[in-house]
């Protein structure tokens, strides 16, 4: 490529290469070849070339000139049966910076060029080895930080949600066959289309999208975290017990009321969702201008969290608390009553909740540990039926692109029956509805074939016999 010409990721036509491993120290590295000359740059840079696909071939990578560069383990894969489906090699190195990134070079020079961010997985999706929602999928499996987003995103990787909206679209194409043959051939057969029959079908489908719609919330969970919110006073335990929690020292603690001048988030991987712990900075009328936008912060993150856990060391601290979050938030408020290796205070632990209103409440201490684990299983249960029913093997709607698709796709699919049952408009008319609908499940999975509606006509009924 002549310097300075802009890459176009949709050129099938180029060989790209890349590492696939992150860079610097570690036992291995893989660089990834894929397209039409993939064996060719790959075979010319190798002493030994794979005689089979998918088989492990021990080989020395020379540079152009002939210089040895690594002895390496190469894979071969010969297209349609690759991930990008196109001919594609790994190259299997040693890690470090040096030598992945000389065999990278070595490739280059031979023709390859740098695959852009994404580009493998785009090429996957170009040549119908993925639909976008496993694309999607794919990078979310490589960014999730917790088992129940890993979940997801394999199901989704898999083609769960994939073939969950390709029914919804194959459901609603049969009801746009129903409406094109009424119109079309009302004499033929049995004569018309009964209404009843063309209401009841698309209700069916108007409870499946919303079924679907509805597992967006779980999906953000998944995908974001629920945000779990350490209020209170300051000089109360917070950040002793935001570390005790994760595990890690992450907030200051000290004896100095005001120390956590801005929020600190950390996320904790349980069995069922991922919960974003906030470490808040104490919540008091604060005169400093510094420390007074560090409440402003925590009171924002009180307004949008799914569970704050209030916390106090005393009824007077729980008192306060118990103030300032009322009419803040409207997430389910525990009570925590930090410090409990200090003394015993099994009365005030009941005296504390009901003065917070909280709708339970807790001993923990961060020195010891007791109570981390009750709190926690707590949280957990009062998220998970905030997502109920949380069902992380089903297919979710974990993006706003997909919320917004399957939204768009129902609000046409309730307004034709609207139309349909009112006769407020001609069948051709609300039956745009029905094909905006199909549209929008269509732009979600990446499919567009129109035709599918004539072709359903002919396959339900015996059109033109």
């Amino acid at each position: 490529m002549s310097g300075g010409s802009p890459v176009n990721p949709f050129d099938l036509s180029e060989t790209i290469v890349a590492q696939a491993t992150p860079p610097g120290r570690g036992a291995l590295a893989i660089v990834r070849l894929s397209g039409p000359n993939a064996h060719a740059i790959a075979r010319d840079a190798l002493e030994r070339w794979p005689a089979a696909p998918r088989a492990a071939t021990l080989s020395t990578v020379r540079d152009a000139s002939g210089a040895e560069l690594d002895q390496a383990v190469v894979i071969r894969y010969d297209a349609p049966a690759s991930f990008t489906g196109e001919d594609a090699a790994e190259i299997i190195t040693h890690g470090g910076l040096v030598v992945p990134t000389t065999v990278v070079a070595a490739l280059l020079a031979r023709g390859a060029r740098v695959a852009r961010p994404g580009e493998f997985t785009r090429r996957a999706l170009l040549n119908g080895k993925l639909d976008i929602l496993q694309a999607e999928a794919t990078g979310d499996l490589v960014s999730a930080d917790s088992r129940a987003a890993q979940r997801v995103a394999l199901r989704q990787l898999d083609g769960g949600l994939s073939r969950r909206v390709l029914a919804l679209r194959d459901e609603l194409i049969g009801l746009e066959a129903l409406i094109a043959y009424d119109i079309d051939f009302p004499e033929e057969d049995d004569g018309p289309v009964a209404p009843a029959r063309i209401l009841a079908a698309t209700d069916r489908s108007i409870d499946a999208l919303a079924q679907l719609l509805a597992t967006a919330r779980a999906g953000e969970l998944v995908r974001e975290g629920a945000v779990v919110v350490l209020a209170g006073a300051p000089n109360v335990g917070k950040s002793s017990l935001f570390n005790a929690l994760i595990g890690e020292r992450r907030a200051i603690v000290t004896d100095i009321p005001g120390t956590t001048r801005d929020a600190i988030e950390a996320v904790i991987d349980t069995p069922t969702l991922p919960l974003r712990l906030v470490d808040t900075a104490g919540m008091r009328d604060a005169l400093d201008p510094v420390e007074r936008l560090g409440v402003e912060v925590s009171e924002s993150y009180v307004s949008r969290a799914a569970v704050v856990l209030a916390c106090a060391d005393s009824e007077a601290s729980a008192a306060a608390i118990g103030e300032v979050l009322r009419g803040r938030t409207t997430a389910p408020i525990v009570a925590v009553r930090t410090k409990a290796d200090l003394r015993e205070s099994a009365t005030e632990l009941v005296s504390i909740g009901m003065k917070i209103g909280a709708m339970s409440a807790f001993e923990v201490s961060a020195e010891t540990g007791a109570g981390l684990d009750a709190l926690i299983a707590a949280v957990e249960r009062i998220v998970s039926s905030d997502a109920a029913p949380l069902e992380t093997d089903a297919p979710l709607l974990t993006q706003e692109r997909h919320r917004y698709a399957v939204g768009r796709a129902l609000d046409e699919v309730r307004a034709f029956r609207g139309a349909w049952q009112t006769d407020a408009l001609p069948a051709p008319v609300a039956a745009v509805h029905l094909r905006e609908a199909v549209t929008a499940l269509e732009d979600l999975i990446g499919v567009v074939d129109v035709e599918q509606v004539l072709d359903e006509v002919f396959r339900r009924f015996c059109v033109g016999k």
